[in-house]
């Protein structure tokens, strides 16, 4: 029971801002732990987010776009943008593979990076606005973050690292396939209140294998960073299926 709970403090320290500052054991028992709560952070992350759309749920829906995207940012303290952006610049300069990875550990930040934060963003954004324009239930805003945690787990739990060494390398150490099963579970009860959670799942999993095959072809397996544009892209990609069924299943939706 100690192990979780240093899991749960490990894992809010990894994947939020939220201030705990408690020295956290590394050890392969916390690590194990911390991933399988991730969907669980995820979650609580998502909760937040449903908040404050229900309470601004009589503000004009852009303003409401806006303030959960900033809050949602703000939660996670921009963590996983910073591998969106490496990915970008790595991918956009077409260079060789040694070379793409030694690009994706300059610290500098590119063209392409800005464009990729840029337009991720937007996307969230604009289909953030229509979602609440539309007037969609909010169960969904609760478990995007919370399926795209779970992406990040199984992308990290069933991809070989690039290379031997790393966080994602070290975390990888102490992982089994039984650890992806069991951070699914906080997701499990979700779907019993809302049967559609469990379709968005099936399509996350259909993501995860697209990025896993992308990753490895272009940069013969995965890192840290990899991981991280995972969870942002995972997200996206559950906003957009959300989107599209709210979209064919509403006849006549309030304009934007």
């Amino acid at each position: 029971m100690k192990n979780a709970s240093f899991g749960v403090l490990l894992a809010l320290q990894f994947l939020t801002r939220i201030p705990i500052p408690i020295a956290v054991p590394w050890t392969p028992d916390t690590r194990r732990w911390a991933v399988r709560v991730y969907p669980l952070v995820g979650l609580m992350i998502g909760s937040v987010l449903t908040l404050i759309a229900f309470a601004m749920q009589n503000v004009p829906a852009p303003i409401t776009a806006l303030a959960v995207l900033s809050v949602w940012v703000a939660l996670t303290g921009g963590l996983h943008l910073d591998g969106v952006m490496d990915i970008a610049d790595a991918l956009g300069s077409n260079q060789p593979l040694a070379r793409r990875w030694e690009i994706m550990k300059d610290p500098q930040i590119g063209s392409f990076a800005m464009l990729a934060l840029v337009f991720l963003l937007a996307w969230k954004a604009v289909l953030l606005w229509a979602l609440l324009a539309y007037q969609a239930p909010l169960w969904w805003l609760l478990i995007v973050p919370g399926l795209g945690r779970w992406a990040g787990v199984a992308l990290l739990v069933l991809t070989p690292c690039a290379q031997q060494k790393g966080l994602a390398w070290s975390w990888q150490q102490s992982l089994s396939a039984q650890d992806v099963a069991l951070a699914l579970l906080p997701l499990a009860f979700i779907a019993l209140l809302a049967p559609a959670a469990l379709l968005m799942w099936l399509t996350v999993i259909v993501f995860v294998v697209l990025v896993r095959w992308a990753m490895m072809r272009l940069f013969n397996g995965i890192n840290g960073d990899m991981v991280g544009a995972t969870i942002e892209g995972g997200e996206l990609w559950l906003l957009i299926l959300v989107w599209s069924w709210w979209q064919f299943a509403t006849v006549s939706p309030p304009g934007i």
